[in-house]
């Protein structure tokens, strides 16, 4: 993958979660090929260590830390305020930080999957969306799973509730669910403008996705995954190839397109993302 990718000189990169696993080995793909990334997550420390390791590694320094918490809505609105202040371009965003197999509720009063994964990425998509689209063409890229095909739909009520399964893996697959029908309904709302939108299964992957697993299970697990490395390959597809240029909303698994689950329809992306539109608003007057 990395020998096709196009030559990404003078193209803005901010991709979230990037410290480690698919993230990590997506800011790699993208700076060897001369993109600039900015690099989005909570640990200044493990992503500043990542970033010293990628430019070693590259011989890219044009990479930069933003403080990001996607489970804290005021997080989010202080990282994309901190990056428009900036004033530079931004062509693709990639949305990779995910969290699974933990229980909870997020500093914004949602399950802590669904809050972490679909919540805090919505809105830090919205509030960086003009400047894509000012920028264009451009992408916007959501790392979803294959296990959205095991969420029935959307419970409007659990979402705002504590996790209630003993693994969380039930309500993790409720928020790939809702990336996939994201880059749907965005898709949809940017038609025209030059921005187009993707969701994406990475393969099952041993990365830091799965650190709250207890640990036997964990190492058992990582027997059957995929490296990031690999985990990276249908990201780096999406944010760069020529090839899906001209399509959008589309989810790719394997660095080709699939038909998403049969939940994923145009009334219920219309739905998600009116409710979202409501809980970020809310979360802005309170």
């Amino acid at each position: 993958m990395a020998d096709l990718m196009p030559d990404l000189t003078g193209q803005t990169f901010l991709v979230t979660g990037a410290n480690t696993g698919i993230g990590k080995e997506t800011v790699r793909g993208l700076a060897g090929r001369g993109a600039r990334v900015v690099v989005a997550g909570r640990s200044a420390e493990k992503t500043r260590a990542a970033i010293r390791e990628i430019t070693a590694d590259t011989g890219n320094a044009d990479l930069d830390f933003l403080p990001l918490d996607l489970g804290d809505l005021a997080s989010v609105r202080t990282a994309a305020e901190t990056f428009l202040a900036s004033g530079e371009r931004l062509d693709v965003l990639v949305n990779n930080a995910g969290l699974a197999g933990k229980r909870g509720m997020s500093a914004s009063g949602f399950e802590l999957a669904f809050g972490t994964n679909h919540v805090g990425p919505f809105l830090f998509t919205e509030l960086l969306r003009d400047r894509i689209v000012e920028t264009g063409p451009g992408r916007i890229v959501n790392v979803a799973s294959t296990g959205h095909y095991r969420a029935p739909g959307i419970d409007w009520k659990a979402v705002r509730r504590p996790s209630a399964t003993r693994t969380a893996f039930d309500e993790y697959c409720v928020s790939k669910l809702a990336n996939v029908l994201h880059a749907r309904e965005l898709g949809r709302r940017l038609e025209g403008t030059g921005v187009t939108t993707y969701s994406l299964h990475p393969g099952a992957i041993a990365s830091d996705v799965w650190r709250e697993v207890p640990f036997g299970l964990r190492q058992a697990m990582k027997l059957f995954l995929k490296s990031p490395q690999q985990g990276a390959r249908t990201s780096l597809y999406c944010a760069t190839s020529p090839d899906v240029g001209g399509v959008t909303g589309r989810y790719y698994d394997s660095e080709r397109e699939k038909r998403p689950s049969k939940v994923v329809t145009d009334a219920l992306a219309a739905e998600l993302w009116a409710r979202s539109e409501e809980w970020v608003a809310a979360g802005q007057r309170g």
